[in-house]
């Protein structure tokens, strides 16, 4: 299958392209700069700047977006956000209507803050979208992808919880001051963090291109979420250290203002769709998960 990918030199994409070419995939990745993004990818992948032209590509998964986390959010950084994801899949979804050949599947990205933050409530694809900028966000970036649907194309859209690895993602920013046993929960830490390992959301989107009956939202997460003291302290012991020193709310809302949010609210989301049509988890508790990324990564374990 010809594959194009957008957002494919960054943290997930990267191992997407790696694992696409090992099924025996041509991928494309779509950048802004190929002499950039050349040593992000695996050297198989043809990197394009430019989508007038392009033909014969059969799937598409849509990974573009500008990260929330990386500070505070300011009137500028929300307008990033919104074209980076918004813009970015209308184009997509233009440059499909263009094609005389259309891709038979379009797996897009969006975010589990969909749900905005709901205490204890366990959350499936069937609850409906909240009203803060996170959630509207990714409410809108998901209108944008089912566009594509009017054309004959088979849409996905793919909920991603917080995205464990090493090489990226809350988990590599969070290693250091737990490492030196500096870590600690969040607020009072009893906030839910609906996770997933960086490798089950490579296969899942593989899985989800080739799986005929997969249609409409997917919640990409692992089937336990676990609070934040429990996420802290499941990491504290995994890399042999303690986790005593806790981040109080007000100084994370002092540090991050409204991005704040993302860390101090939470959902308890489940995978049900995935689940129902046969994904299995490799990864489905959390100390595993966090096991198998440390010793990857040569930490020091216990």
């Amino acid at each position: 299958m010809n594959v194009l990918i957008t957002g494919g030199s960054g943290f997930i994409g990267k191992h997407l392209s790696v694992q696409l070419l090992a099924q025996g995939h041509s991928v494309w990745v779509l950048t802004r700069t190929a002499a950039k993004a050349r040593a992000q990818v695996p050297a198989d992948v043809t990197l394009v700047e430019q989508l007038e032209g392009l033909q014969g590509i059969e799937a598409v998964i849509n990974l573009a977006g500008e990260n929330l986390a990386g500070g505070r959010w300011s009137a500028s950084r929300k307008a990033a956000f919104r074209s980076s994801r918004i813009e970015t899949t209308k184009r997509l979804v233009a440059w499909m209507q263009s094609l005389t050949q259309r891709p038979q599947v379009l797996v897009s990205g969006s975010a589990i803050g969909y749900y905005g933050d709901h205490a204890d409530d366990v959350l499936t694809e069937a609850d409906p979208p909240a009203s803060d900028f996170a959630a509207l966000l990714c409410r809108d970036w998901e209108a944008a992808a089912e566009e594509a649907s009017v054309l004959g194309v088979r849409v996905c859209r793919v909920r991603i919880g917080i995205v464990l690895g090493t090489d990226g993602g809350a988990l590599a920013k969070m290693l250091a001051p737990f490492r030196l046993g500096l870590g600690g929960r969040m607020g009072d830490g009893r906030q839910w963090m609906s996770w997933i390992h960086r490798d089950d959301l490579v296969h899942l989107l593989c899985w989800l291109l080739q799986t005929q009956d997969a249609v409409g939202a997917f919640n990409a997460t692992a089937p336990t979420p676990v609070r934040n003291a429990e996420f802290s302290s499941v990491l504290a012991r995994v890399l042999g250290r303690p986790a005593l020193l806790p981040m109080p709310a007000l100084a994370l809302r002092t540090m991050f203002g409204e991005m704040a949010s993302l860390l101090l609210g939470g959902q308890q989301v489940q995978p049900a769709r995935a689940e129902s049509l046969g994904f299995a988890f490799r990864y489905a508790t959390l100390e595993p998960a966090l096991r198998d990324l440390l010793s990857e990564s040569n930490e020091s374990i216990q």
